[in-house]
């Protein structure tokens, strides 16, 4: 089934503590673009860049199946650009520089060919502008699944709660779950959340997993261990990705199948963080994907005797 997919394509400068970029291609809706492209190849790209923007990364979006007929090219100005600074920890991070550019005056034009698409990626945006893009669809689609940040619960947060009423599935970080909700105890921040219109939260806790909720129901997947770890920027758009791109190839948008695309979305996840941006993503073999997810499944699978 058809995959629209709206975000920013981009430019990032990254330091962690393992090593330090130039400029490298980045954006929410490149990782999700590429990590959903395993699973699904008939993929629609909404987004904006300047012509400052290499062709090359572009080609390979084309040669994953990528349709890039939304992507608007703005001649004679820069692409959105955003430099960052990982503490030891890698959960924590500091922005060094952001510059909009493009994206100040960015609004997203949905292509007819993707306008009935069955399913609906918002990457994070501005809430306005992801309102536009629902409302852009000819009909509602199957599924509606919608990332966002702390930046905009600081902002625009009644804007931001009247797009989460419009989704149905809604992925946060465990401290934007407790901002958003006003509750520390993620248990409640999930209920609170739910009740603003999504009928499934996923929240995701890095290093620590994911966690998915419904309002009967909570599931929970590990994270990875890995040796190495040199880049977390894009973990979340890639997990995204992963998880709505399996949705969408199996076209089963129930709590059970969501828990199997929860470790999908891991997988892709894991594989992001292994290298500097969007790297390790492109020229992944549908092999590796899959003994990627059997280490998932190695990984918390036990038999056990309950008395």
């Amino acid at each position: 089934m058809s995959l629209l997919v709206v975000g920013t394509v981009a430019f990032d400068a990254i330091e962690t503590p393992f090593g330090k970029t130039d400029k490298i291609v980045g954006g929410a809706a490149s990782y999700i673009a590429l990590a959903s492209s395993y699973f699904n190849r008939q993929i629609y790209l909404v987004s904006v860049i300047g012509d400052d923007f290499p062709d090359s990364f572009l080609t390979t979006l084309k040669k994953e199946g990528v349709n890039l007929d939304g992507l608007e090219i703005k001649k004679g100005e820069k692409s959105f650009f955003w430099s960052g600074k990982y503490h030891n920890d890698l959960n924590t991070r500091d922005t060094l520089d952001t510059q909009l550019n493009v994206l100040a005056d960015f609004k997203p034009i949905v292509p007819e060919s993707a306008k009935e698409s069955e399913f609906l990626m918002l990457g994070n945006l501005a809430p306005a502008i992801q309102q536009s893009v629902i409302n852009q669809m000819k009909k509602r689609p199957k599924l509606i699944v919608l990332d966002t940040m702390n930046f905009w619960m600081d902002i625009a947060m009644e804007e931001l709660k009247k797009t989460i009423s419009m989704i149905d599935v809604l992925t946060i970080n465990d401290s934007e779950a407790r901002q958003l909700s006003g509750e520390y105890s993620l248990v409640k921040a999930a209920q609170k959340i739910l009740a603003m219109g999504p009928k499934t939260l996923v929240i995701k806790k890095g290093e620590h997993g994911a966690l998915l909720f419904n309002k009967d129901e909570v599931f929970f997947a590990p994270a990875l261990p890995l040796e190495e770890v040199f880049d977390p920027t894009g973990a979340g758009d890639s997990f995204a990705g992963g998880f709505i791109g399996y949705l969408s190839k199996t076209k089963d948008i129930s709590f059970e199948n969501m828990k199997r695309a929860i470790i999908f979305g891991s997988a892709m996840a894991s594989f992001t963080v292994e290298k500097f941006g969007t790297e390790r993503l492109i020229g992944l073999t549908q092999q590796d994907v899959e003994d990627r997810v059997q280490e998932f499944v190695d990984l918390v699978q036990f038999d056990i005797a309950v008395f």
